[in-house]
């Protein structure tokens, strides 16, 4: 169906990886918006379905070219999770007669492997990508830093500090987090370019470090 839109659909014709970009994005938000807002299992199925468009679409743009197609994408996959969760396959996709107990085993696991098959990598926060909103990769690279062992940047026990502390639920966090972002735009800050400047400054302390990649 793709191949045959791609050949006599102008519209479909002239797309391309770049210009496919905005959709894949406009997409994956709306499935995230479709799961947050407890929409009906139908419109996620669509949802669903519209970002696997979006795949299916590039798999055909590289196909033309005679690069790879939509088998060898789902093939890649096939072969990288059975490459990044050995506590479940063998080499040979086959199950193990034993699985681990805890999800900590597993993450040891998972970056194990990614430390071997990305050794080039010097710090834990190579493959997070620039392009993140902010919060998105504030919330990753501490991830990353906790799970390389890395010290949690200081924070100062300012009023706002201790007033996130005593934050109970994901709905007052996001309270908070609204406010802090009024106060911001009241006094001429650009709260994203904030954020996005004080996770760079962390990540830069840490310019060497053994860690897994993406």
């Amino acid at each position: 169906m793709i191949a045959a839109l791609r050949e006599h659909c102008p519209w479909m014709g002239a797309l391309t990886h770049e210009s496919l970009v905005e959709y894949l994005l406009e997409e994956a938000y709306e499935v995230a918006e479709t799961i947050e807002t407890g929409a009906d299992e139908a419109e996620l199925k669509g949802e669903l379905g519209d970002v696997l468009l979006q795949v299916v679409l590039h798999a055909r743009l590289a196909e033309e070219r005679g690069v790879f197609g939509f088998g060898d994408v789902a093939r890649g996959l096939t072969q990288k999770m059975i490459r990044r969760n050995p506590h479940v396959f063998r080499p040979d996709g086959s199950l193990q007669d034993t699985f681990p107990a805890t999800v900590e085993e597993i993450v040891r696991k998972w970056d194990a492997v990614k430390r071997a098959e990305s050794p080039q990598r010097r710090t834990p926060f190579e493959g997070i990508p620039v392009a993140l909103p902010a919060l998105a990769q504030a919330q990753k690279t501490l991830d990353r830093a906790e799970r390389a062992g890395l010290q949690a940047p200081a924070a100062e026990r300012t009023p706002l500090v201790e007033l996130a502390e005593t934050i109970q639920t994901e709905a007052e966090l996001g309270e908070l987090l609204l406010a802090v972002v009024r106060s911001a735009r009241d006094r001429g800050f650009d709260a994203e370019r904030a954020l996005r400047g004080a996770v760079r400054r962390y990540q830069n302390r840490h310019p060497e470090t053994s860690a897994p990649g993406s």
